[in-house]
Formats: structure tokens, sequence, C-alpha cells
């Protein structure tokens, strides 16, 4: 019995550091946020100019994801971790320090390289450390940590910058970067070998992901699921526009408008874990894209109409996001199943698949939702259908490519 109890122990204290890695990303977009007008005010600048911090942030992430793949797949998993998380430690250092805003959006950049060294790190080594069947349920419990930050985060730093200044939440980032940095390195097992087999040349890279890419279980499930997932983007990017310039609510309403809405994708990552022990996740991702498509198509057609209050909205949004929470798991292990040698290119490519499509998303509300809800619910009836087109059309490649390979086999052993 005592064997099982420290089997369990370990476990939770795995899933505890890889859950902090996964929650560094998104405590370092959301904890500042309630300082925007201050640091508007502290710089001599516009809260839009302020707002460029955020897209830098989202561009360095995107963009490190695709770095740290090959580093991962080619050093082991923790040496790039820890030299990725000593750039966050020393850029959170600078951002402490800023004085003018070009500086600021550029250390912005340079610590989203460094955090995203965490996030696709966490990702290879759930692949590295739990059985395929297992995965989803693993990547459900990682859900609740960053379900959790942008409940955490905006209120934390809301007090923080309150009582202390907008500089003390880049002091706070610094100290909780260094804590994780001692728990992977004290905590987490050397989960894989470095292969030397891998090249870190442009060209051998470029060809590994393109491998990766023309896996039709990876393009099925990585596309079904970034496409899906963008429809969370764009709620958060409209989210402040839609609730205090549209519905007119203060910042510490909009606060637990912003909170319960989180408790909805949580708790529905959550039910996955269960409805796992009787479904399986390709029924799940169906099951949660269906229902998906029906919230919406009933959102736009009341919203169109003018039929939804305050109160109706965050219903149709609470229910959106619960969808998410049941598919987004289910697409990321389903994803990752085929690939064991190069995980981490695998974990990166979907990462900068789901945060590019992301970008793309609140580019699109920041220029369409000015006074009305419409061309949100808009965006989000597009993307939904679309990530249901691709998953049907890609499930039928994936049972092709089976077909083949088994045809292929039984012709050999004839």
């Amino acid at each position: 019995m005592s064997n099982e109890s420290n089997t369990k122990t370990k476990y939770i204290k795995l899933i505890l550091i890889l859950g902090s890695l996964t929650a560094l990303g998104p405590f370092s977009i959301d904890m500042y946020l309630p300082g925007f007008a201050g640091i508007a005010k502290d710089l001599n600048t516009s809260v839009a100019n302020v707002s460029m911090t955020l897209s830098s942030y989202f561009i360095g992430i995107s963009a490190g994801q695709l770095l740290y793949g090959p580093l991962l797949d080619r050093f082991g998993r923790k040496k790039p971790l820890f030299i990725g998380l000593l750039v966050y430690i020393l850029a959170s250092l600078g951002c402490f320090f800023v004085t003018d805003i070009n500086t600021f959006i550029g250390l912005r950049f340079i610590q989203a390289l460094g955090s995203c060294a965490a996030t696709v790190a966490s990702v290879s080594m759930v692949r590295d450390l739990f059985p395929v069947k297992d995965i989803p349920k693993v990547f459900s419990l990682l859900m609740l940590v960053v379900g959790l930050s942008p409940m955490l985060a905006p209120t934390i730093g809301g007090y923080i910058t309150a009582d202390y200044g907008w500089h003390t939440v880049f002091f706070i980032l610094m100290c909780l970067g260094i804590l994780i940095l001692l728990a992977a390195h004290f905590g987490l097992p050397n989960t894989y070998k470095p292969d030397t087999s891998i090249s870190l040349k442009p060209k051998p890279i470029i060809t590994n992901f393109i491998g990766i890419v023309k896996e039709p279980q990876f393009y099925t499930y990585a596309f079904t699921g970034a496409v899906a997932f963008s429809g969370l983007f764009t709620y958060v990017a409209a989210c402040p526009i839609l609730f205090m310039d549209i519905f007119k609510v203060d910042a510490k309403v909009y606060g637990w408008i912003f909170a319960f809405m989180s408790l909805s994708f949580i708790s529905a990552s959550q039910l996955n874990s269960v409805l796992l022990n009787r479904f399986k996740s390709e029924q799940m991702i169906f099951g949660a894209l269906i229902s998906q498509s029906v919230i919406v198509i009933v959102f736009l057609i009341l919203s169109m109409n003018g039929l939804l209050g305050l109160y109706g909205t965050i219903t149709m949004l609470f229910l959106f996001l619960a969808c998410l929470g049941i598919s987004n798991p289910n697409t990321a292990g389903l994803t990752l199943a085929p690939f064991t040698r190069n995980a981490g290119s695998a974990s990166a490519l979907m990462g900068a698949i789901q945060l590019g499509l992301g970008a793309l998303a609140s580019f699109a509300v920041g220029i369409f939702v000015k006074n009305s809800s419409v061309p949100m619910v808009v965006i989000m009836t597009v993307t939904t259908l679309l990530a249901l087109l691709i998953l049907i059309l890609g499930k039928r490649t994936i049972k092709k490519t089976t077909k083949t390979s088994h045809d292929e086999g039984i012709a050999i052993l004839d």
C-alpha cells in the first residue's frame, strides 16, 4: 500500500511542478493587465502603446515555441529549460527597472522567449513521463492550473498594483521564475536522453517540422484544437470591450465576471477526466465540437436580434468555454500521441499553431469589435464550424492512412 501512496505522491509532485511551468506564461500575460493605465502614465505613453507589450509577448511566445522544440529534443529537457528560465528571470528584472515604452516592448518579447521554454518543456515531459492512455487526464490536470492563472493573476496583480505599483508585479514574476527553476532542478527527473542525431541547422529543423505536419493525426488534431481554441483568444481579447465598454460594468465586477468564466473552462476540463473513463478522446472531441456549434449558432441568432442582455451573454459564453475545456486536453493528447522521438518538436509546433491562430483571432477582435458583441460571436461561429470541418475531413485521412499501412502489413506478411 505504501508503494502505491508513494507513486501517488510522486505523481502529484510531478503534476504540480509541470503545472507551475505551464502557468508561468499565463501569469506573465495576465498579472500586469490591471496596471495598464499606471504604466501608460509612468512611461509617458498611451494605453494603446502599452498593449503593444502584450502583442510583443504573444509574438515571442509563438516564435520561441519553434526554437525550443528542436533544442529540447537535441539536448534533453533540462538544459534548454534552465537557460530559458534564466532569460525569463533577467528579462523580468529588466521590466522592473524599465523607464521607456520601447525598451519595455523589447523586454516583454525576450521575457516571452524565456517563458515558453517552460511551456514546451512541460508538454514534452508529459509525453515522456506518462503512458499514452493517461496523457489526456494529465493535460486536464494541467488545464486546471492554467485555468486558475487567469482567475488569480489579474486579481493578485490588481492588489499589488494598487498597493505597491506596477513595477512590483515584475519583481514578483522574477521571484516566481527563480522558485520554478529551483523546483524543476530538484524535483524533475531527467526524462529524456539527449539525441545527438538531431541537427540544429535550419534545413533539417524545417524538414523535421514538415515531417511532423505531414502526419495525418498531427495535422487533424493540431488544427482542430488550435482553430477551436482561437475562440478562447477571441473571448479574452473582446472581454474588456464587451463588459466594460458595451455593458458598462466597473473594473471590480469585470474581475469577478472574468473569474466566473475561468471557472467554466476549469470545471469542464476536470469533468473531461471523469468522462474519459467511459468515452474515448475522439468521441469527446466530436461531442464537444457539435455542442459548441449549436451553442454559437444560437448565440449568433440571439445577439444579432439584440435579445441578449448582460446575463444572457455571460450564460452563452460560459457554455461556449465549457465545450473548449472538454475538447482542448483531448486534441492536445491525440496530437502528440504518434511521437516519441521528436515529441519536443511536435509539442512546440502544436503550441506555435495554437498561439499563431489565437494572435490572429485577437487581432481581428481589435479591428472589428467596437460597440456590439456581434463581431465577436461571428468570429467564434466561424472558428467553431471550421474546426468541426477540419475534424471531419481529417478523420477520413487518418482512416485512409491506417487502412493503407494495415494493407501494406498484410502484403508483407503474404
